[in-house]
């Protein structure tokens, strides 16, 4: 539930009327709680239509969390646990069955991607005989990111339908250099995708869904059907603004395909939690796959809180209380979502109804997560 602070009891004539002694203890308000206090200002502060937000505790217990409105016309109430597009949150999940995948050795993280994907890969400086799947989910590719399809009027990507080959052509259509070092792209996982779709035999979202999905029972989890643009289930409304001062367009309806593998999944904070804690509590990897997909490397580009470094289709970052947490975090036309758990068992997970397009934005929703994880 959504937590708020108690209300003070006040001693009146009417509390006299009901036999009530004047000179009793008056009850003082509760503290007001930090992470519902970091949703209202995500909402008062960063002017996010709405947030919500799913909390395992220390002591093991879930809370949930929301503040604004799901409907900016019709101010509906925010639901609890809403449906969300989790975005980039989607990778976890593909690198999930590309290591199951590994461990069943069907699949060689460190063989060419050629092996998978004959002559699909060739482009500037980049060549698939010389890429391989841990590059891929590590991001040391050097694949370029496909931006370059969604350029122009960027909101007309939202109607329209891509195959997972068309992201890939836009990326090697890059004329710059291959990028160096880690460098965070989405064409990675698109081809992690089809990895697994030659690998398996079967479309990968069917993968996700029978591997991960249904023995975790993530009941408000799932990858969207061909061509499917609403969310399904109670969720709140999605909005976009290109940049500070525009007004929200409502954006929830939306083809996923530009994301793929990359980030096609609907789900909510608390399914979210749920793989996450499952994932870090050894019930989806075998050990050896879990080792691998946790052996990191330094990712200076991914803005989280603090001290972030990348392993396959997870990353690390900094608790201001100590310690880190394993998350991954997404963003998508609509919504941006940060999450994180900690090998203790804490779980936090916190979403906006809006793309935050300014720095105070993206430092309020991490400092959110930090908080949730931290209070």
């Amino acid at each position: 539930m959504s937590q708020h602070p108690a209300r003070i009891l006040a001693v009146s004539a009417l509390a006299a009327l009901a036999g009530l002694s004047l000179t009793a203890p008056i009850a003082h308000a509760a503290p007001a709680d930090p992470v519902q206090q970091r949703l209202d200002a995500l909402v008062g502060e960063s002017a996010f239509p709405g947030a919500l937000a799913a909390v395992v505790g220390r002591d093991g217990r879930s809370r949930t969390y929301t503040a604004g409105v799901a409907d900016l016309k019709t101010r509906a109430k925010m639901p609890e646990n809403g449906r969300v597009r989790i975005a980039s949150n989607t990778k976890m999940f593909t690198a999930v069955v590309a290591l199951q995948l590994a461990g069943e050795g069907k699949l060689d993280l460190d063989a060419p991607i050629e092996k998978y994907l004959p002559k699909v890969v060739r482009g500037k400086g980049v060549d698939g005989r010389k890429i391989t799947t841990r590059q891929l989910l590590r991001h040391t590719s050097g694949l370029r990111d496909y931006d370059d399809l969604l350029a122009g009027d960027f909101t007309t990507m939202l109607e329209r339908h891509v195959e997972p080959r068309d992201l890939v052509d836009a990326a090697l259509a890059h004329r710059d250099s291959p990028a160096k070092g880690w460098s965070y792209s989405n064409t990675n996982y698109v081809l992690a995708g089809l990895i697994i779709q030659k690998v398996s035999g079967r479309p990968v979202g069917e993968e996700i869904t029978r591997r991960v999905i249904k023995p975790l029972e993530l009941r408000d989890t799932y990858w969207p059907g061909v061509g499917e643009r609403a969310i399904r289930g109670p969720h709140p409304k999605g909005y976009l603004a290109l940049k500070p001062g525009d007004p929200y367009r409502d954006v929830t309806a939306m083809d996923p395909s530009m994301a793929w593998a990359a980030g096609a999944l609907v789900a909510t904070p608390k399914d979210l939690n749920t793989f996450m804690t499952a994932l870090v509590g050894g019930k989806l990897l075998k050990p050896a796959q879990f080792k691998e997909m946790t052996t990191t490397v330094a990712a200076p580009q991914f803005d989280m809180v603090g001290g972030a470094r990348y392993g396959l289709g997870v990353a690390t970052f900094k608790l201001s209380c100590g310690g880190f947490a394993w998350s991954h975090g997404g963003t998508a036309p609509g919504y941006a979502t940060g999450n994180g758990v900690t090998r203790d068992g804490r779980a936090a997970t916190v979403a906006v109804t809006a793309l935050p397009n300014e720095l105070p934005a993206v430092k309020n929703l991490e400092a959110a997560l930090d908080t949730a994880l931290c209070a």
